[in-house]
């Protein structure tokens, strides 16, 4: 999967344009991501992800870098051994982008603030 571009609200990945918070799995996007809180990522807003158990999880926390990741969710993810990319949201973009050749990467990307 890859991603085609990335603005405020609206980001467009293979071709398909989406305007709310999602999830790149390997060969598929989950649309409409939501979370129990937020602006605050928690492991079970991830089951789908931890399940999956990705090399690299990229976390797009938003225009503004809004969204925070909680110290459990943290923990959490190193315990999978998996490695944590946390950065606003055009960056984790470019980064996904940089390492989604890998089948083991996935991404968690909030759009808006």
């Amino acid at each position: 999967m890859r991603i085609d571009s990335y603005s405020f609200g609206r980001i467009v990945v293979e071709g398909t344009a989406y305007t709310s918070d999602l999830i790149i799995y390997p060969g598929r996007v989950e649309a409409n991501w939501w979370r129990k809180e937020g602006h605050l990522l928690q492991p079970e807003d991830l089951q789908g992800v931890i399940e999956y158990k990705p090399q690299t999880i990229v976390v797009g926390t938003g225009a503004y870098g809004m969204m925070r990741v909680a110290p459990q969710t943290r923990d959490c993810i190193e315990t999978l051994g998996s490695k944590l990319v946390c950065e606003p949201t055009e960056e984790a973009c470019r980064i996904y982008n940089e390492i989604s050749s890998s089948d083991r990467v996935m991404a968690c990307l909030h759009l808006t603030c």
